[in-house]
């Protein structure tokens, strides 16, 4: 294969969106997000860090311990972000619930159930999109108030798998058809 630096990519910009579970899939790294996703806003400069971890189960064999096979016995996606706008969408991320008046009750147990996001990465023309059908908010960053400095809210998004097993799907403009 001859390099190609027209395939490298750069994660200039982009967007977050959550929804209720219940939300119409897209189905292209270009078609319309159903009105059910909320736009989250900006996200800090670091981005968004995406970590696929696997477990494995090593089976060995009785004769000299020969390594046989290699198992996956547990996986897990999970993407993780500090947004700075500080919105209602993302306090209630953040938080979990909130009341018709604006205020939270936290509850630190409370992860605010699970939830659809889309992830769009653009570089150009191309866009990369992370469809995560059922997603819940598993870890919280600290919170800094400081003078000079963006109030950020950090979260780790866990995907779960859903009915058809898919836990996600992601498109990329380049390789569609």
């Amino acid at each position: 294969m001859a390099l190609d630096s027209d395939l490298v990519r750069v994660a200039v910009t982009g967007a977050v969106y959550v929804a209720p579970t219940s939300t119409s899939a897209p189905t292209t790294s270009s078609s319309a997000l159903d009105a059910g996703f909320v736009d989250l806003g900006y996200v800090s400069a670091d981005g968004i860090a995406e970590s696929i971890d696997r477990s494995t189960n090593q089976i060995r064999a009785w004769q000299n311990g020969s390594l046989v096979r290699e198992v996956t016995s547990e996986g897990t996606y999970s993407v993780s972000m500090t947004f700075i706008e500080t919105s209602e969408a993302v306090l209630e991320l953040y938080y979990g619930t909130t009341n018709a008046s604006g205020e939270f009750a936290i509850d630190p147990t409370s992860t605010g159930g699970r939830k659809s996001f889309v992830i769009d990465v653009v570089d150009g023309a191309t866009v990369e999109r992370i469809y995560i059908p059922a997603g819940e908010i598993t870890s919280l960053g600290e919170r800094t108030l400081a003078s000079g400095e963006a109030v950020g809210y950090e979260v780790t998004i866990t995907a779960y798998a859903d009915a058809g097993s898919t836990t996600v799907t992601k498109w990329f403009s380049s390789l569609e058809a």
